[in-house]
């Protein structure tokens, strides 16, 4: 091809890319309302949650002291759920809000300081159990990753689902609150026995 071929070609108009903007508006507006939908649904499911369980009593608050602390590590709280269903998440009270946590165990119970969300403390008499698990309120760990605490509140038993930063520390933790339990309620029935003695 000659030098003269190639200015041609150059010269020769060049159809500009067409863009339509009308659609490009249309989908963007279409995307966002489908999102502002789905949180509406999910905020909506939320509440109806909340509705549900508002006959669950309120946690314990924290004390402002206890006795020597047995226990003590920061992680993340994954959410609480009714005991055995990981994925009935319960919303009343702000228990079901995964946020930062520091745990404190001692012989009057468990300290959970949540410093974005409502913080809790569960008596000794309320703990049932501790045990290493996956998977908590829809969220999975790998295995043992997760320490589950087992309590009651009311008449409803609740798992509660931490993970520690060192989650090599989550073993001690089931050992610490299942030695605790045990004592406790040594103690108790020792009371009870006690307590019939003297009103023979």
């Amino acid at each position: 091809m000659s030098l003269t071929s190639y200015l041609d070609l150059a010269e020769a108009p060049h159809s500009a890319p067409v863009t339509h903007v009308g659609d490009l508006v249309g989908w963007v507006i279409g995307i966002l309302l489908v999102i502002a939908l789905v949180y509406w649904l999910m905020r909506q499911g939320w509440n109806w949650r909340k509705t549900v369980q508002s006959g669950l009593p309120a946690p314990a608050a924290v004390p402002s002291r206890t006795t020597e602390t047995i226990l003590e590590t920061e992680g993340r709280y994954a959410g609480t759920t009714t005991a055995g269903d990981w994925l009935d998440r319960v919303a009343a009270h702000r228990l079901g809000e995964r946020s930062l946590a520091e745990l404190t165990l001692s012989a009057e119970g468990l300290k959970v300081v949540r410093p974005a969300s409502q913080s809790f403390f569960i008596p000794v008499g309320d703990l049932r159990g501790a045990r290493l698990d996956k998977g908590i309120a829809g969220k999975v760990f790998p295995e043992g990753g997760l320490l589950v605490i087992t309590w009651q509140l009311g008449d409803t038993q609740l798992d509660s689902g931490f993970r520690a930063d060192r989650s090599s520390d989550h073993d001690n933790w089931v050992t610490a609150i299942e030695v605790l339990i045990k004592a406790h309620d040594k103690v108790t029935e020792e009371d009870k026995n006690d307590h019939n003695v003297e009103g023979a």
